[in-house]
Protein backbone atom coordinates (compact mmCIF):
# COMPACT_ATOMS: atom_id res chain seq x y z
CA UNK A 1 0.00 0.00 0.00
CA UNK A 2 1.20 3.49 -0.78
CA UNK A 3 -0.34 6.86 0.12
CA UNK A 4 0.71 9.92 -1.90
CA UNK A 5 -0.34 13.55 -1.48
CA UNK A 6 -1.44 14.95 -4.83
CA UNK A 7 -1.76 18.46 -3.45
CA UNK A 8 0.10 20.35 -0.74
CA UNK A 9 -1.08 22.89 1.80
CA UNK A 10 -0.71 26.38 0.28
CA UNK A 11 1.40 28.82 2.25
CA UNK A 12 -1.47 31.30 2.59
CA UNK A 13 -3.53 28.69 4.48
CA UNK A 14 -0.92 28.31 7.22
CA UNK A 15 -1.63 30.27 10.43
CA UNK A 16 1.63 32.23 10.40
CA UNK A 17 0.12 35.39 12.00
CA UNK A 18 -1.52 33.29 14.73
CA UNK A 19 1.76 31.48 15.34
CA UNK A 20 3.63 34.79 15.52
CA UNK A 21 1.12 35.99 18.14
CA UNK A 22 1.40 32.69 20.01
CA UNK A 23 5.17 33.17 20.25
CA UNK A 24 4.63 36.78 21.36
CA UNK A 25 7.03 38.03 18.73
CA UNK A 26 7.36 41.79 18.39
CA UNK A 27 5.07 43.55 15.94
CA UNK A 28 4.76 46.96 14.34
CA UNK A 29 8.23 46.85 12.83
CA UNK A 30 9.18 47.00 9.16
CA UNK A 31 10.72 43.52 9.37
CA UNK A 32 7.73 41.81 11.05
CA UNK A 33 7.59 39.18 8.31
CA UNK A 34 11.33 38.50 8.22
CA UNK A 35 10.94 35.20 10.10
CA UNK A 36 7.81 34.05 8.27
CA UNK A 37 9.61 31.39 6.21
CA UNK A 38 11.10 29.96 9.42
CA UNK A 39 7.73 30.01 11.18
CA UNK A 40 6.15 28.34 8.16
CA UNK A 41 8.69 25.50 8.28
CA UNK A 42 7.97 24.84 11.98
CA UNK A 43 4.22 24.91 11.34
CA UNK A 44 4.56 22.40 8.51
CA UNK A 45 6.72 20.16 10.71
CA UNK A 46 4.18 20.35 13.55
CA UNK A 47 1.26 19.61 11.22
CA UNK A 48 3.11 16.58 9.81
CA UNK A 49 3.85 15.28 13.31
CA UNK A 50 0.23 15.74 14.42
CA UNK A 51 -1.04 13.96 11.30
CA UNK A 52 1.40 11.09 11.77
CA UNK A 53 0.39 10.61 15.41
CA UNK A 54 -3.37 10.81 14.87
CA UNK A 55 -4.00 9.69 11.29
CA UNK A 56 -6.04 12.88 10.86
CA UNK A 57 -5.40 15.28 7.98
CA UNK A 58 -5.40 18.88 9.19
CA UNK A 59 -5.93 20.80 5.94
CA UNK A 60 -8.00 19.51 3.02
CA UNK A 61 -5.82 17.75 0.46
CA UNK A 62 -6.14 15.27 -2.39
CA UNK A 63 -4.54 11.85 -1.89
CA UNK A 64 -3.95 8.80 -4.07
CA UNK A 65 -3.88 5.51 -2.21
CA UNK A 66 -2.57 2.52 -4.14
CA UNK A 67 -3.54 -0.95 -2.92
CA UNK A 68 -2.76 -4.37 -4.36
CA UNK A 69 -5.50 -6.32 -2.60
CA UNK A 70 -8.65 -5.37 -0.69
CA UNK A 71 -8.68 -6.31 2.99
CA UNK A 72 -12.19 -7.72 2.57
CA UNK A 73 -14.30 -8.22 -0.52
CA UNK A 74 -17.01 -5.73 0.41
CA UNK A 75 -15.34 -2.94 2.39
CA UNK A 76 -11.91 -1.34 2.70
CA UNK A 77 -10.84 1.03 5.46
CA UNK A 78 -9.13 4.20 4.28
CA UNK A 79 -5.71 5.16 5.71
CA UNK A 80 -6.52 8.68 6.98
CA UNK A 81 -9.49 10.70 8.20
CA UNK A 82 -11.68 12.65 7.84
CA UNK A 83 -12.48 11.80 4.21
CA UNK A 84 -15.04 14.01 2.49
CA UNK A 85 -15.20 12.46 -0.97
CA UNK A 86 -13.98 9.54 -3.08
CA UNK A 87 -12.98 11.19 -6.35
CA UNK A 88 -12.34 8.06 -8.40
CA UNK A 89 -10.96 4.53 -8.38
CA UNK A 90 -8.69 3.28 -11.17
CA UNK A 91 -7.81 -0.38 -11.70
CA UNK A 92 -4.50 -1.10 -13.43
CA UNK A 93 -3.32 -4.49 -14.68
CA UNK A 94 0.23 -5.82 -14.84
CA UNK A 95 0.68 -4.39 -18.35
CA UNK A 96 -0.26 -0.88 -17.24
CA UNK A 97 -3.72 -0.77 -18.82
CA UNK A 98 -6.06 1.28 -16.62
CA UNK A 99 -9.84 1.31 -16.21
CA UNK A 100 -11.82 3.83 -14.14
CA UNK A 101 -14.48 2.17 -11.96
CA UNK A 102 -18.02 3.55 -12.24
CA UNK A 103 -18.80 5.70 -9.20
CA UNK A 104 -22.13 3.87 -8.84
CA UNK A 105 -20.23 0.73 -7.79
CA UNK A 106 -19.00 2.09 -4.45
CA UNK A 107 -19.69 4.65 -1.74
CA UNK A 108 -17.91 6.41 1.09
CA UNK A 109 -18.77 5.37 4.64
CA UNK A 110 -17.97 8.43 6.74
CA UNK A 111 -16.45 7.96 10.17
CA UNK A 112 -14.44 10.37 12.31
CA UNK A 113 -11.72 7.77 12.92
CA UNK A 114 -12.09 5.01 10.34
CA UNK A 115 -13.78 6.05 7.08
CA UNK A 116 -14.10 3.30 4.52
CA UNK A 117 -14.83 2.49 0.92
CA UNK A 118 -17.82 0.16 0.57
CA UNK A 119 -19.22 -1.78 -2.35
CA UNK A 120 -22.78 -1.03 -3.41
CA UNK A 121 -23.34 -4.44 -4.98
CA UNK A 122 -21.70 -6.65 -2.37
CA UNK A 123 -18.09 -6.83 -3.62
CA UNK A 124 -15.52 -4.20 -4.42
CA UNK A 125 -14.19 -4.19 -8.00
CA UNK A 126 -11.75 -7.04 -8.58
CA UNK A 127 -8.13 -5.92 -8.68
CA UNK A 128 -6.36 -7.54 -11.66
CA UNK A 129 -3.77 -10.22 -10.95
CA UNK A 130 -0.42 -8.51 -10.25
CA UNK A 131 -2.25 -5.22 -10.69
CA UNK A 132 -3.41 -2.46 -8.38
CA UNK A 133 -6.25 -0.13 -7.48
CA UNK A 134 -5.63 3.60 -7.08
CA UNK A 135 -8.20 5.29 -4.83
CA UNK A 136 -8.19 9.08 -5.17
CA UNK A 137 -9.94 10.98 -2.40
CA UNK A 138 -10.27 14.28 -0.55
CA UNK A 139 -9.32 14.29 3.13
CA UNK A 140 -8.92 16.94 5.79
CA UNK A 141 -10.99 19.18 8.02
CA UNK A 142 -11.19 21.94 5.45
CA UNK A 143 -9.17 24.40 3.34
CA UNK A 144 -8.86 27.05 6.06
CA UNK A 145 -7.34 27.16 9.55
CA UNK A 146 -10.76 28.02 10.97
CA UNK A 147 -12.14 24.65 9.75
CA UNK A 148 -9.72 22.75 12.00
CA UNK A 149 -11.05 21.76 15.46
CA UNK A 150 -9.89 24.17 18.17
CA UNK A 151 -7.96 21.59 20.18
CA UNK A 152 -6.06 20.41 17.09
CA UNK A 153 -5.22 24.02 16.25
CA UNK A 154 -3.87 24.48 19.78
CA UNK A 155 -1.83 21.26 19.52
CA UNK A 156 -0.25 22.41 16.25
CA UNK A 157 0.67 25.82 17.69
CA UNK A 158 2.07 24.31 20.90
CA UNK A 159 4.15 21.77 19.00
CA UNK A 160 5.40 24.33 16.48
CA UNK A 161 6.37 26.60 19.39
CA UNK A 162 8.21 23.67 21.00
CA UNK A 163 10.16 23.13 17.78
CA UNK A 164 10.88 26.84 17.55
CA UNK A 165 12.08 27.17 21.16
CA UNK A 166 14.29 24.07 20.95
CA UNK A 167 15.48 24.58 17.37
CA UNK A 168 19.14 24.38 18.47
CA UNK A 169 18.59 21.33 20.69
CA UNK A 170 20.16 18.11 19.43
CA UNK A 171 19.78 15.87 22.50
CA UNK A 172 15.99 15.44 22.56
CA UNK A 173 14.97 11.85 21.99
CA UNK A 174 13.43 10.90 18.70
CA UNK A 175 9.67 11.38 18.62
CA UNK A 176 9.71 13.68 21.66
CA UNK A 177 6.37 15.47 22.01
CA UNK A 178 5.33 17.72 24.92
CA UNK A 179 2.78 16.28 27.34
CA UNK A 180 0.28 19.07 26.67
CA UNK A 181 0.32 18.27 22.96
CA UNK A 182 -0.07 14.54 23.59
CA UNK A 183 -3.08 15.23 25.84
CA UNK A 184 -4.77 17.35 23.18
CA UNK A 185 -4.21 14.69 20.54
CA UNK A 186 -5.34 11.72 22.62
CA UNK A 187 -8.99 11.75 21.56
CA UNK A 188 -8.00 11.93 17.89
CA UNK A 189 -5.85 8.83 17.97
CA UNK A 190 -7.54 5.83 16.32
CA UNK A 191 -8.61 3.10 18.73
CA UNK A 192 -7.09 -0.33 18.20
CA UNK A 193 -9.27 -3.30 19.02
CA UNK A 194 -7.58 -6.34 20.51
CA UNK A 195 -8.91 -9.68 21.70
CA UNK A 196 -9.27 -8.28 25.21
CA UNK A 197 -11.00 -5.08 24.09
CA UNK A 198 -9.77 -1.60 23.29
CA UNK A 199 -5.98 -1.21 23.25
Amino acid sequence: MMLVEETSVPTEALPVPEFRDHLRLGSGFSDDTLQDSVLESFLRAAISAVEARTGKVVFQQTFVWTVYDWRTGAEQGLPVAPVSEILDITLEDAQGSAVVVASSAYRLVSNAHTPSLKSVSGRLPTIPRDGSAAVRFEAGYGPDWGNVPADLRQAVLLLAAHYYEFRQETTLSEGCMPFGVVSLLERYRPMRLSVGGVA
